[in-house]
């Protein structure tokens, strides 16, 4: 309380005084009268808690000890976590320069005389270095609010972390409180601005609406089901189905499509004798399929042959005995598809540039050196080899070599989409990476390796459900679903709200 009188005193008399700096004076002599009495109330309570919690955690966080051991256990966490653990480290290492460097040398302040405090809790060396602001403190703070900004419910429980840490400096006899809130503030807006020059990833959050099922009937023994099958798919993996597919779904007919056939002919002359169509093939073929049975407005039931199988794989049948059954039990459910120009059908990407070849040079790298690195070395790769195209969309000219359209939205962001969670979002996913801007081959490659590169300016991404765009100079190949098409001046894209029925396991 005589702490307190005597501010309140000190303030009343300094603005008594003519001169303004006068008062200011007063003001700081009784925070600092303040300072001194409140730490000598916390050096003064008698406290086993205190004398055995406070010295190991202040030595826990000498040189930020405690700190770098929780980023490496954040690092392994999920991409949330990982991101925090970078910046709060990075906080922290700016935080921790600035308060050595120039804040501690602003204005010299003693160390408390820790007399006062109890030997067992008394630190075992006082530091010699100016008291104001407390460096632990800084870092403490760095640190949390770097990985809130990442991932709020971590930044919360280390924030009360911190304030222990904070708390230990004052209880061993390292600082005064007024240093530890000053070292927070110090902390706290190194981290901050650091999230306003590289903001933090913000998720985008869609609206989500329940998966549709439609009422079908159970075929226990496939009747009524007419399969297509491309038997050179996938290496021959369309042999295979037909032969795990006939002991298992007996009533089921099958056609085998030879090497002079039509397929889309054969699947449409399927589709019109047939309750439900079938397909085993690539994606290709299945997205062929696909179009055919949302015509005829039949299901489609998938079974994967090709070489990816990315359509069966994201609708859960990533194997044969799913489709079955799924067949069996009449599980249809309601997904999306995305019509190009009106007349083909798009079941999962399509593509112009050099895209399909960096997806290709990805996949051949990403079992042998991991994700990560097949990535960086695939977009390095197409940048370097691949030949950049001109579109002009939404009133936006821009230079690509790189650019994706998804049906529905894909995961993660940032240009490595690899899955989906829905198929029915009633969205198409845009991703486009511009290439004709001054350095964007280093500015690319230098968001790349940061994990920035959804930040970066060069990156565009969209969830849309329209989306059209013009080549300027000339006529240009789209891929869709690992097909290339006739070379085009310019192509729409529209979303087809659960337009197909599949066969699937519940989502």
């Amino acid at each position: 309380m005589a702490g307190w009188n005597a501010t309140a005193a000190a303030i009343r008399n300094g603005m008594t005084r003519d001169h303004p700096l006068s008062a200011i004076r007063e003001v700081t002599r009784g925070l600092g009268r303040l300072d001194r009495a409140v730490f000598e109330a916390v050096a003064d309570s008698p406290s086993p808690l205190l004398d055995r919690a406070m010295p190991a955690l202040t030595r826990a966080a000498d040189h930020s000890k405690l700190w770098i051991v929780l980023a490496a256990v954040l690092s392994q966490g999920p991409p949330s976590t990982r991101r925090g653990a970078v910046r709060g480290l990075t906080s922290l290492a700016a935080t921790s320069l600035l308060t050595n460097q120039v804040a501690k040398r602003l204005r010299r302040r003693a160390r408390p005389d820790g007399g006062s405090v109890p030997l067992a809790r008394r630190a075992r060396r006082l530091p010699t270095s100016n008291s104001l602001p407390s460096g632990h403190a800084a870092s403490a703070a760095a640190f949390a609010v770097g990985v809130g900004l990442e991932s709020p419910g971590l930044g919360i429980g280390l924030a009360l972390l911190a304030g222990l840490v904070g708390l230990s400096r004052v209880a061993t006899g390292a600082h005064y409180p007024g240093d530890v809130v000053a070292g927070f503030g110090l902390g706290a807006a190194v981290a901050v601005l650091g999230g306003r020059i590289v903001p933090p990833v913000v998720p985008a959050q869609l609206p989500r609406t329940s998966a549709l099922r439609v009422t079908a009937p159970e075929r226990p023994d496939g009747s009524g089901v007419i399969l297509v099958v491309n038997p050179a798919s996938g290496g021959g993996a369309g042999t295979d189905v037909i032969d795990e597919v006939r002991s298992a779904l007996p009533a089921m007919e099958i056609v085998t499509l030879g090497p002079d056939d039509d397929g889309p002919e054969s699947l449409r002359s399927a589709a019109g004798r047939a309750e439900v169509l079938a397909v085993a093939g690539g994606d290709g073929t299945v997205g062929c399929a696909a179009g055919v049975a949302a015509a005829q407005g039949i299901p489609l039931a998938v079974f994967p042959a090709g070489t990816f199988n990315h359509f069966a794989k994201d609708i859960g049948c990533d194997n044969v005995g799913a489709t079955v059954e799924a067949i069996r039990t009449g599980s249809v459910w309601c997904v999306d598809i995305v019509k190009l120009d009106e007349e083909q059908t798009v079941v999962n990407t399509a593509s112009i540039g050099a895209y399909p070849h960096y997806v290709a040079t990805r996949e051949k790298w990403e079992y042998k050196v991991g994700k990560a690195a097949a990535g960086l070395y695939a977009m390095i790769h197409t940048l370097r080899h691949g030949q950049p195209v001109r579109i002009s969309y939404d009133g936006n000219t821009v230079t690509t070599s790189l650019f994706f359209l998804g049906n529905s939205v894909y995961l993660p962001s940032g240009f490595a989409p690899a899955r989906r969670t829905r198929m029915d979002d009633g969205l198409m996913d845009v991703r486009i990476l511009e290439s004709g801007r001054p350095y964007s081959r280093l500015r690319i490659m230098t968001s790349l390796v940061l994990g920035r590169l959804e930040r970066s300016p060069l990156y565009h991404e969209l969830q849309v459900p329209e989306f059209s765009f013009t080549a300027v100079d000339g006529p240009i190949a789209v891929a869709r679903d690992g097909e290339v098409d006739s070379p085009r001046t310019s192509a729409r894209f529209t979303n087809v709200y659960r337009a197909l029925q599949v066969y699937r396991p519940a989502p």
